[in-house]
Formats: structure tokens, sequence, C-alpha cells
């Protein structure tokens, strides 16, 4: 029997980040100079890439990859964060594993 599939158990969104990189206070409600954590829980033993695509009005803001391997159950933390502050409302982050997406989640700047 080999190594389980890497597959995504849940997607966090929040301000701040647990030691293991799980979101620690979940929100969808962030300040114009929050940072905005994803964090993607993942389970199995195999590899992959996740990434996150962030939009804003239709526009792409972001878009970093992380490469995830070996590890059974992990957290993979993506923050957006803007120095200037971000424009108020409403934005969404696409998560991908090796490019096929995998869900999304909506949250506004306020």
């Amino acid at each position: 029997c080999g190594p389980r599939p890497l597959r995504i158990t849940a997607i966090q969104l929040g301000r701040s980040l647990n030691p293991d990189h799980s979101v620690a206070e979940f929100t969808t409600v962030f300040g114009q100079r929050d940072t905005v954590y994803l964090s993607v829980l993942t389970v199995g033993g195999g590899s992959g890439t996740l990434s996150v695509r962030w939009t804003f009005g239709g526009n792409i803001v972001g878009e970093p990859k992380k490469r995830v391997a070996d590890r059974d159950v992990a957290a993979t933390d993506f923050p957006l964060q803007n120095a200037g502050g971000f424009p108020p409302g409403q934005y969404s982050a696409e998560v991908f594993l090796d490019g096929k997406s995998v869900g999304t989640r909506t949250f506004r700047i306020e």
C-alpha cells in the first residue's frame, strides 16, 4: 500500500496564525491595514503544489505558490498584505492543488 495522495481538508481565513500555521482567529471581515491569512489544511503523504489566486474587482492581486510534500497532516499559510492599506470591498481567494481549483473563499475589507 503506497502513500495516500495529498488531499485538502479545509480552507481557513483569519487575522492570525497558530504555531502550526492554521488560522487562530477566523473571520471574513478585515480592516484596510490587516494582514489576511489563508491557511490550507491537507492530509496524505503525497506531494503537490498549492496556490492561491487573490482577486479584487476582477483583478488578480496576488498568486503565490508553495510546494508541499511528505507530510501526513499539515497547514500551509498564504498571507495577503498591503503596506498602503487595502481598498474596501469584496475580495476572493481561490485555492488550487496542482493547478486544479479546490475551493474559493470570499471576504470583505472595510
